[in-house]
């Protein structure tokens, strides 16, 4: 599993003043998920605010007002809080991830083919004449539907007879009737 960050801003201030954005690509799936923060981005990747040198020497109210008992707890809470806040990513990933298959899955059409139908098989790849260049078929065939191999999938033979090698499914790759 690999996942690309990049923090994008700043950004006009949206409601909540938030004017930062954290953009999540998942490589596998091509899954984007993006989010506004108010904070900065060193406050996003380090999960507190930076100290520039000199407010250590002219302290400023921000670094006043922060005792190390106050950080001690705020960095304990957020230990606390990082099972929950995983827990939720992991839903929120699982849900995104039904969604996709749904949404996959509602585009795809079953087509039922009968013993002895003559159908034509969608070329990919590896099956094309790697010296035919963009030009070559986009189909292949007609072959005779020889048998049922399983839900959906079906064992190909050529005219002649000679059986296909590998079963064919049509659910997933595209056969039409000739």
């Amino acid at each position: 599993m690999k996942w690309g960050m990049n923090i994008v801003g700043k950004l006009p201030v949206a409601r909540g003043g938030k004017v930062f954005m954290l953009v999540m690509t998942d490589y596998f799936s091509k899954w984007i998920e993006a989010e506004a923060f108010a904070q900065t981005p060193y406050s996003l990747v380090f999960g507190t605010e930076a100290v520039i040198p000199t407010e250590v020497v002219i302290p400023t109210a921000r670094y006043l007002l922060q005792d190390q008992e106050n950080n001690d707890r705020i960095l304990t809470q957020d230990l606390d809080t990082i099972d929950e806040l995983t827990d939720l990513a992991k839903i929120r990933m699982a849900d995104h991830q039904q969604r996709t298959t749904k949404a996959y899955n509602g585009n795809i059409m079953v087509r039922r083919f009968q013993i002895g139908d003559l159908v034509l098989r969608k070329t990919f790849q590896n099956t094309k004449d790697p010296s035919a260049g963009k030009l070559a078929p986009k189909w292949e065939g007609p072959y005779l539907v020889d048998a049922e191999a399983g839900k959906g999938a079906y064992w190909l033979a050529t005219l002649e007879g000679d059986f296909l090698p590998r079963s064919w499914n049509s659910i997933h790759h595209k056969a039409y009737y000739m």
